[in-house]
């Protein structure tokens, strides 16, 4: 089998990467170990969480929320096996839709590991055994990544789980103990604090979400505490035991002070996540990984002229998005095309609620930089649509170079974050000031009115509302 293109990986970054080759007219074909397409963004990832996220929220509204707008119901329960099939449905549906995207771009589909047996042949190893061979004038990487254990505490896949687990419990967590205060630790976090599990967050740094702005850390360690969430910041965790019937977990404060013991009766270890590169072969034709990452060049490329990587396995932010940029960008060099990816306005979210999104420049790092700038910010207490909704936590934060005016990051935590961000995104691409989107008319009542009350407050310190 001749192929123009085989990518090897069918999460966002490959199945997106497999659809740009085909409809730019490249012989294509997908290899994926797994028995459903989509990787781990559409199977035990993005799609499954947030389909939980909005469940559990969806209760929170009923049991907290719906009497005060005067929605009288009998106080709701939590039917969990109902919840967990809800979310498979999602998926599935999900899953079959990237199946159908591949049959309608003529785009063939591998199922087994594929690894290299040299940079034009690729292996393709099924379940039962049976090994296919496959030709090609391109290869593209896309195997995504795996979460990473604690050194000292492995997966047992029973109460010291990874987010794969977490997603498939069989039972309501008593006491759900979180390892690392990240996007995936405060999303399933709040999840199960939601529909009534007790949980504490472990985080060694000294901000939830510490690769956000600093502000969006400490205004959702603010919320998580109020929705009854623990937080410990500043503390290292030093050992994991499960004893059977519950896990304990040690923590030591970083700067010194009382140690900590938990117990609970599962543990979820999100610290991040690692390159997935197992089986590939990358010795076959002379790759190899650094930190667990391939490296590439500036085009993707990795030291075998013909061979791409994207997504996890490369350098920078670990996101399905970031991925299909990535996979777009490589198919339409592939046909000669000029495409760009501008890694700086790739956007961040956390599906909490309030939501938290972000883009640009962060405060800390124009600090590092010494760049001069300022900043301007709105709270949704202040805004009308947000009150009319009863979501007002958070803020926008919008900072801007001193001298031009020139819009360096937006931030934001509150309800609708992780849609408005793309108006942050889009007036950065376009550079706009903070001045340019303040003279925009926004719609009234909305969440995107802080948004613009914050690039005033930029400006010129001129919000309207506060």
């Amino acid at each position: 089998m001749q192929y123009n293109v085989i990518v090897i990986g069918s999460g966002p970054g490959g199945y997106v990467a497999a659809i740009r080759c085909a409809q730019l007219g490249f012989k294509t074909a997908i290899v994926e170990k797994y028995d459903t397409l989509g990787g781990t963004c559409l199977n035990v990832g993005c799609i499954p969480s947030k389909a939980l996220l909005d469940s559990s929220e969806h209760f929170t509204n009923a049991k907290e929320h719906f009497a005060e707008h005067g929605i009288d119901i009998p106080a709701p329960k939590v039917n969990f096996t109902q919840m967990i099939k809800r979310k498979g449905d999602v998926v599935k549906s999900n899953v079959d839709g990237i199946a159908y995207l591949m049959k309608k771009n003529k785009i063939d589909v591998h199922k087994g590991v594929g690894s290299f047996v040299d940079k034009n042949t690729i292996k393709v190893t099924s379940k039962d055994g049976k090994e296919t061979t496959l030709t090609t004038e391109k290869v593209i990487i896309a195997t995504g990544s795996k979460p990473t254990p604690l050194p000292f505490a492995a997966f047992d896949k029973k109460r010291i789980i990874s987010s794969t687990e977490a997603l498939e419990l069989k039972e309501v967590p008593k006491h759900l103990i979180v390892i690392g205060g990240g996007v995936i630790g405060m999303e399933l976090g709040s999840v199960y604090a939601r529909i009534g599990s007790k949980v504490t967050v472990v985080e060694f740094l000294d901000s939830l979400i510490p690769t956000m702005d600093g502000t969006m850390g400490k205004e959702l360690a603010r919320v998580a505490k109020k929705q009854g969430i623990e937080v410990y910041l500043g503390h290292k965790v030093t050992a994991v035991e499960n004893t059977g019937s519950e896990v304990v977990v040690k923590a030591e404060p970083k700067n010194g002070g009382t140690a900590l013991e938990l117990k609970g009766d599962y543990c979820l270890v999100s610290i991040g996540r690692r390159p997935y590169t197992d089986g590939l072969g990358l010795d076959k034709i002379g790759i190899q990984t650094e930190k667990g990452q391939i490296p590439v060049d500036d085009h993707l490329k990795t030291k075998v002229d013909n061979v791409y990587a994207i997504g996890d396995v490369v350098r920078g932010a670990m996101l399905a998005h970031k991925a299909e940029e990535e996979g777009v960008y490589v198919a339409e060099q592939l046909a000669g095309q000029k495409p760009h990816v501008n890694y700086l306005l790739i956007p961040g979210v956390v599906y909490t609620w309030p939501e938290v999104a972000s883009v640009g420049y962060t405060e800390e790092q124009l600090k590092q930089s010494g760049r001069a700038y300022k900043t301007g910010s709105f709270p949704y207490k202040a805004l009308g649509r947000a009150r009319a909704s009863m979501d007002t936590d958070g803020l926008v934060k919008v900072l801007a170079d001193k001298q031009t005016d020139e819009i360096l990051g937006v931030h934001i935590i509150g309800a609708r974050a992780a849609d408005m961000i793309a108006a942050g995104v889009t007036a950065m691409e376009f550079r706009a000031s903070a001045e340019d989107v303040a003279r925009m008319s926004h719609a009234h009542p909305t969440y995107m009115e802080a948004v613009k009350e914050a690039c005033l407050a930029a400006s010129d310190n001129r919000a309207i509302h506060i």
